[in-house]
């Protein structure tokens, strides 16, 4: 109890890193650019549909063309992808969202990673090394392409348009109100998949933000009406379907493959935004379970109550990211009220 009344006192007193002062304004929709597949016609109608729904101008759109929807890029098409998509970047773009479901990997980096942070070969050598430590992780940095060098990335998945225009519509209203909601913490029958566990902020209600950490020695929720944040470690999560997850919700699963979307071999992260969470994430390749290489879960918290967006609060809630994923809608920020 006592490290939750310190979290919530230093969200009350805006003491924690990322505490709306020491953040502000952070990212806009006018550093962000939207880019485009030109050889997929959902990636065509959903990138527009996403700049309307959130007024990005249309200068920020970036047209690249990739056939044949390969899950993985090699390291040398990779560094072509990315110069083209670079070239086309407007001054002032912080951060990039790219609207396709494949490719989403570089050899065993994630594309996001390989984006952001630059292609890591050292990681594939040995894909459960350790990783090189992220600069913006649970930084107080608002501006990371001009401060650091990083333009932070996500993927947002198009498969199916209408569940893809689902994801950008929760995202689009989920600054408009702050609603009563949960945090789920799941501690799991998985012993090896619950590496996060001892990094679950302490359960008990944040009422500044009239939101309840809950924690549960369970495999899975059933019937729950009210997500925020939903966090696990299993392979596959039942009931997905039973649940119903607020705007802006952020949700994921510790397990090796849940970034390899096209996978069967266990759950693809993308079932999380099937469900109806906003933002999630997973990792590409084997990467042991370090905890580090997942989001933590009181970094991404502290981050996403602070009003941060669901790419800010996830992207620095990860200590060493070059295997993960991070899918969703970039700009969806559900207490951006206190930020401001």
């Amino acid at each position: 109890m006592r490290t939750y009344l310190c979290f919530s006192l230093a969200l009350a007193a805006g003491t924690v890193h990322a505490d709306a002062a020491s953040v502000s304004p952070g990212l806009q929709p006018s550093q962000l650019a939207v880019v485009i597949n030109d050889a997929e016609p959902n990636s065509v109608e959903v990138g527009e549909y996403y700049r309307q729904a959130h007024a990005i101008p249309a200068a920020n759109v970036v047209h690249v063309n990739i056939p044949n929807r390969p899950r993985k890029l090699s390291a040398d098409q990779f560094a072509q992808l990315k110069e083209r998509i670079d070239a086309q970047l407007k001054p002032g773009i912080q951060a990039v969202l790219m609207v396709w479901s494949a490719p989403y990997a570089v050899e065993c980096n994630s594309i996001t990673s390989a984006y952001t942070l630059g292609y890591d070969a050292a990681q594939c050598a040995k894909t459960c090394d350790a990783g090189k430590p992220s600069t913006y992780f649970n930084s107080n940095v608002s501006q990371p392409f001009s401060q650091i060098g990083m333009r932070l990335s996500m993927l947002l998945p198009i498969d199916f348009v209408e569940e893809a225009k689902a994801v950008v519509d929760r995202g689009k209203v989920s600054g408009f109100s702050v609603p009563a909601a949960s945090a789920y913490y799941l501690k799991t029958s998985e012993g090896a998949r619950n590496s996060r566990a001892g990094l679950f902020p302490s359960p008990g209600a944040v009422r500044q933000r009239k939101l309840t950490i809950k924690h549960l020695n369970a495999d899975s929720l059933e019937g729950v009406q009210d997500i925020m944040v939903y966090q696990t470690g299993m392979a596959r999560v039942a009931k997905l379907d039973t649940l119903r997850f607020l705007p802006g919700a952020l949700a994921d699963h510790l397990t090796s493959f849940g970034g390899d979307l096209q996978s069967t071999a266990q759950m693809s992260s993308q079932r999380w935004l099937e469900a109806g969470a906003t933002a999630s994430y997973g990792t590409v390749s084997e990467p042991c379970n370090y905890w580090q290489k997942f989001p933590n879960p009181t970094v991404l918290l502290r981050r996403y109550l602070s009003g941060m967006t669901a790419l800010e609060a996830y992207w620095g809630s990860v200590s060493w990211p070059a295997q993960g994923l991070f899918i969703g809608d970039p700009l969806a920020a559900p207490y951006a009220v206190y930020r401001r």
